[in-house]
């Protein structure tokens, strides 16, 4: 695929208006035009929905996005040195792209929903896992996206898909396991960004699923961070940062005691949870 519209190749674009990545700011272009079409249709036909694009930079994925059907497409781009070229895929696409110049960590995304949305990304690095907690503890829950399909780092994917026992289990997985259903799409070589970042790469497609009312996910946060933060010890000794009764907390989940956090399924974690004191 050496062309989806009209418009420039994607190192053309680049030369044009001097965007050099940006280490500061997370920066790694994608300009393989087969890739970005593969990740636009991760997650099924575009069709009638509206995408949300954080970071899209020289509009690689953008243009991707629309030429694979989107209704209309959201790109939230902090760089004010991409939004020429942004304005120029705009143009060719009448009435379907609208970008919005500013920090993606202070968006309210709800607001920005309208009808079926999906929130598809080349997440800049430096910010993705902040994103994707936000995303993924908003309330009422579950929240306004069909799914997300974005691109981390391979550690940050093998931690937001893992599960009890996996080297990568931690407060994310624990997460991204009770509130969806999460899956590895393929990996991406660094050779496919400019520049090429240090790592591998990999797509996620996350999908929203379900969850008991009346649990607060701020509780639950609480409990994964008291138990994974000294990870290596015996939960009935990491709990204790809680400063509540540890043995209860144990007794709801089932536990002994002498578990280590990154063995329990994520139900210990909601059980503990539950029995937090002052849970109504």
């Amino acid at each position: 695929m050496s062309q989806i519209d009209n418009l420039p190749p994607l190192r053309e674009v680049i030369a044009t208006h001097g965007l050099r990545a940006k280490k500061e700011l997370g920066q790694n272009f994608l300009l393989d035009l087969n890739l970005t079409a593969r990740i636009a249709r991760v997650g099924g036909s575009l069709e009638g929905v509206r995408v949300i694009e954080v970071g899209p930079g020289p509009g690689g994925l953008t243009r991707a996005l629309l030429a694979e059907g989107a209704r209309e497409v959201i790109a939230i781009e902090r760089d004010a040195r991409a939004l020429p070229a942004l304005a120029e895929v705009a143009d060719a696409y009448p009435g379907r792209l609208t970008v919005i110049g500013g920090d993606a960590m202070e968006m309210d995304y709800r607001q920005l929903a309208d009808g079926p949305t999906r929130i598809i990304a080349n997440l800049p690095y430096n910010i993705g896992t902040p994103l994707l907690t936000g995303w993924l503890t908003m309330e009422p829950w579950p929240s306004f996206f069909e799914s997300l399909t974005l691109m981390f780092q391979r550690e940050v994917a093998e931690r937001i898909v893992a599960r009890p026992s996996d080297d990568h289990y931690g407060r994310l997985g624990v997460l991204a396991g009770w509130r969806s259903d999460a899956r590895i799409a393929f990996n991406v070589s660094r050779q496919a960004f400019v520049p090429p970042p240090n790592v591998t790469s990999a797509v996620v497609h996350i999908v929203p699923k379900p969850v008991e009312a009346g649990l607060p996910v701020k509780l639950v946060e609480q409990v994964t961070k008291a138990a994974f933060g000294q990870r290596r010890k015996m939960v009935r000794q990491s709990l204790k940062s809680l400063g509540v009764p540890v043995e209860g907390l144990l007794a709801a989940a089932g536990l002994k005691g002498d578990e280590r956090a990154e063995d329990l399924p994520i139900e210990a974690f909601l059980a503990m949870a539950r029995a937090l004191p002052g849970l109504r």
